[in-house]
């Protein structure tokens, strides 16, 4: 059988490589103490639940809902976008709900790029933001993140000959993997950029909330309020722990909005009305339980730091998400994937290497900080154990 060429680049993947080290692990009888993945292991809030429950008897809710039906959900984001930032977004054509976010930044390069335009992409980044340009048959320009930069990219890099190929940059800021933050003067700068070289800013925001500073984190619509080429996601998976429910928006450019609709339209329509009703209970409810998650994420990254400077891995402290982006020690240098599957297959904990996201990845690991402080304390003393080995 012939498959699409397309497929081709989505075939190595270092994240399939470490289940199968875990899953070696655990038929060696090792208990697994997974730092790999950022799933949250905190509970959704009860009123969201509530929400959900009292949807489930309710016929009006069980069948296909079509964009008209998710109006109360998009005046809801609209609604938590202007208290929480001040930018005025108008429901009906600025906001478009989403299977999850991740289903909106892999399907948006479908309505922006043609086969051979290129995407300017963080490096390291998020892996299926990658995906989405390979599917819609684009080029990646990686745009690769220093620590001397504060993982920020250098736009004045990026080549002419790839600018005038280039129709979308993409963004995410608190950066995943590395828990970098971007300034809004960062923004603006991104925002004339793509103004002036005629491209789509995209930026994805699953980490709006997750921050330990007082200054929260900006969104790129704050540096262009206009939204003339910008479209922004979020999802309710970090901040209110829907990761399962799959529940996500688009906000933004209206002509970015009603493209992202078409393409959407010609593969699904959108979820289960009582999780967007658990959605907007969340949106509009008591936002105490945010800070929860906040704090509960804040003591870890404590207690977790604090384990490894105690045993000897020096690595700066993240003020945002819920991962340590640690640079590895001697003689490890740039085997990052050797690193995670011998890790794993030795002590049971299982973290994420750096070349997974990306060629600037490489030389680093990723800990995702989804346990209770006793077991990441637990995970550290076996790292330690294998480092001295």
């Amino acid at each position: 059988m012939q498959l699409a060429n397309r497929l081709q680049p989505l075939r190595t993947n270092v994240f399939a490589d470490m289940d199968r080290a875990k899953a070696r692990a655990r038929a060696l009888g090792r208990d697994v103490i997974d730092l790999s993945l950022g799933s949250s292991d905190l509970p959704t809030p009860p009123h969201v639940l509530e929400a959900i429950a009292q949807s489930l008897p309710d016929p009006s809710t069980h069948g296909y809902l079509l964009f008209h039906g998710t109006r109360a959900f998009r005046e809801a984001a609209a609604q938590w976008y202007m208290q929480k930032f001040g930018v005025a977004v108008d429901p009906e054509t600025e906001v478009l709900p989403l299977v999850g976010s991740q289903e909106g930044t892999a399907h948006l390069p479908l309505a922006v790029l043609n086969p051979g335009d290129f995407a300017l992409l963080l490096d390291p980044g998020y892996p299926s933001h990658a995906g989405g340009v390979y599917l819609a048959g684009g080029q990646i320009y990686p745009m690769p993140l220093r620590a001397e930069n504060g993982f920020l990219p250098v736009f004045d890099d990026v080549p002419p000959p790839v600018l005038a190929q280039a129709r979308m940059m993409v963004l995410s800021y608190p950066h995943n993997p590395t828990a970098a933050i971007a300034p809004l003067s960062f923004f603006q700068q991104a925002v004339e950029f793509c103004q002036r070289h005629d491209l789509v800013l995209v930026h994805d925001f699953p980490y709006a909330d997750l921050h330990f500073s007082a200054t929260p984190p900006p969104s790129v619509l704050q540096a262009d309020p206009q939204k003339r080429c910008s479209i922004e996601f979020f999802t309710m998976s970090k901040s209110y722990n829907m990761g399962g429910f799959r529940v996500g928006y688009a906000i933004g450019n209206a002509e970015l909005i009603l493209a992202l609709r078409q393409v959407k339209a010609a593969v699904d329509f959108n979820q289960y009305r009582g999780i967007l009703n658990g959605a907007i209970a969340a949106l509009t409810g008591p936002q105490d339980t945010v800070q929860t998650v906040v704090d509960t994420f804040r003591q870890r990254r404590d207690v977790f730091l604090s384990a490894l400077h105690r045993i000897g891995w020096a690595v700066p402290i993240p003020h945002t998400a819920m991962y340590v982006w640690a640079k590895l020690p001697e003689p490890w240098g740039d085997r990052s994937v050797d690193f995670c599957t011998q890790l794993v297959e030795a002590t049971g904990v299982a973290v994420s290497p750096g070349a997974g996201f990306g060629k600037s990845g490489e030389g680093y690991v990723r800990f995702a900080l989804v346990h209770d402080p006793a077991i990441l304390e637990t995970a550290v003393d076996r790292i330690a154990s294998f480092l001295t080995q």
